[in-house]
């Protein structure tokens, strides 16, 4: 997938009440239940996944994750105690980082956000990965200029999932599920907690990364068909850049 344009950045997030604060915090981790539990999401979530598994290097020892959740991914890794232990998992809820590591006990869960630096030296991970991450992100160029610096430019491998935001498909499943489950949940409109958290198109996330990271792969997810109005997801599979 090649696409570069011009759009504006940082985008501006409106503020929350504290209610909406709350809902917000409750839905994510709820969410995150729900996909890992529910078998009409198997079929997603196994590319959601499988693809950074699939990209990854022949041979790494050091990941990062962004955007971790519950840590859901680790647990479809087939990681040695190396690379286990070398597994640094970041998300910036601290409710959903507890409970990442009451779950995972043995990786590193930290409570963090790539839009600004990040406690490790240039070149550290040889692979990283976001799972419908980079669609959340307001200064998403910023996180692409700090994972850039994080990732080896050598061996390092970016893999990225990102939702076919705007497509037919994609706008259909919402309604019927994260729609339906939030506005039963809660009794109450879905638009404002969807408009603050989906921020960017899958060209905006393109666009953004171009800079710093190239394509080596990519696919889409159900149909393969390179477009985003039949297709769900769009896995990525960059590499980093060697800039001046």
């Amino acid at each position: 997938m090649s696409l570069r344009g011009t759009y504006s950045w940082p985008k501006e997030l409106p503020e929350l009440t504290k209610e909406q604060k709350e809902i917000s915090d409750d839905f994510m981790r709820y969410w995150h239940e729900r996909l890992g539990s529910t078998w009409s999401f198997q079929a997603i979530e196994s590319f959601n996944h499988g693809y950074p598994i699939r990209t990854a290097p022949k041979t790494f020892v050091r990941t990062l994750e962004i955007g971790a959740g519950l840590g859901e991914h680790v647990r479809h890794e087939k990681l040695t105690a190396e690379q286990r232990q070398n597994y640094f998992a970041l998300e910036l809820r601290e409710n959903m980082v507890a409970e990442m590591r009451r779950r995972v006990p043995d990786i590193q869960a930290l409570c963090g956000d790539c839009q600004g630096r990040l406690d490790f030296p240039d070149d550290f991970f040889d692979r990283i990965v976001a799972i419908h991450v980079l669609e959340h992100l307001p200064n998403l160029p910023e996180a692409a200029k700090e994972l850039h610096r994080v990732c080896n430019k050598q061996r390092g491998v970016f893999s990225v999932v990102i939702p076919c935001e705007g497509g037919l498909l994609y706008s259909f499943a919402r309604l019927v599920s994260s729609r339906r489950m939030f506005e039963l949940r809660y009794k109450q409109s879905y638009n404002w907690f969807i408009e603050r958290e989906h921020l960017s198109i899958p060209a905006e996330i393109v666009s953004a990364l171009a800079p710093y990271f190239e394509a080596a792969g990519s696919e889409y997810f159900p149909f393969k068909i390179p477009t985003n109005a039949i297709n769900l997801c769009i896995g990525l599979k960059l590499k980093p850049k060697n800039l001046p």
